[in-house]
């Protein structure tokens, strides 16, 4: 009986310009491998290219695999995998399965007796961590808030008294276009001593994390309008 392939979970740049971050154990694996399923086409064929690892990008094969994807279809698209051949799986920014529906596919690799291989690359929520000042042993990530704003304020209130209670970090993010809408309304239903981190652009050209009081907030700018951002609430 055969034995199945490996998937490994290729972590991307978290701003197209800084490949650098991608440490050469992974960029050697990315080197060897020609299956793939992504939650971008496009980006991924442009983030192996810039890697310059003399690959041809013709010869790889790409699956879209994306939230509307199911598991269904995902047990079809690793049949490859199961068939021996390695394979990767990618998403936009960052590391697979965090915020982006790499889950899944991670899920059925389990039940098909796949082994799954995470390689080391940035995440933005560990970066934004450790660049905060806050105590990071115990912390919980909420990926996106409500979009409707009063629900989003009723989120933000619940995430504000579980960080005072518990002394747990609070981290969260929105989509780029909408995080002014989300730090104006961190800054009306806050208290005025809370404190919050943002971290903008990490790892990029326009990368600033700043960790102030709200009341510091309300009298400090920093550029965050279509820039991808991690929001955390802290004590």
């Amino acid at each position: 009986m055969k034995h199945p392939g490996k998937l490994y979970l290729i972590p991307s740049p978290l701003a197209p310009e800084t490949t650098q971050v991608i440490p050469e154990h992974t960029k050697l694996i990315i080197k060897e491998l020609n299956y793939y399923l992504v939650e971008n086409v496009r980006t991924a064929r442009r983030y192996i290219s810039s890697l310059k690892l003399g690959v041809s990008i013709e010869s790889l094969h790409f699956e879209l695999y994306d939230k509307r994807t199911s598991f269904e279809e995902i047990i079809d698209l690793l049949t490859p995998i199961s068939s021996g051949e390695d394979g990767g799986i990618m998403s936009e920014a960052g590391c697979p399965g965090i915020a982006d529906p790499g889950a899944l596919a991670v899920q059925a690799a389990h039940q098909l007796k796949i082994p799954v291989v995470p390689l080391v690359g940035p995440s933005s929520i560990l970066m934004a961590l450790i660049a905060s000042g806050f105590k990071g042993q115990s912390f919980t990530f909420h990926g996106y808030l409500p979009i409707d704003k009063q629900e989003r304020k009723k989120k933000i209130k619940s995430l504000e008294s579980m960080a005072l209670k518990s002394g747990h970090c609070q981290i969260f993010m929105e989509t780029p276009y909408r995080n002014e809408s989300l730090f104006q309304s961190l800054k009306e239903v806050c208290h005025p001593n809370t404190r919050l981190c943002v971290a903008a652009g990490m790892t990029s050209s326009l990368e600033a994390i700043q960790t102030l009081s709200i009341n510091t907030w309300k009298k400090t700018t920093i550029k965050i309008h279509k820039i991808p951002c991690i929001f955390i609430i802290g004590t």
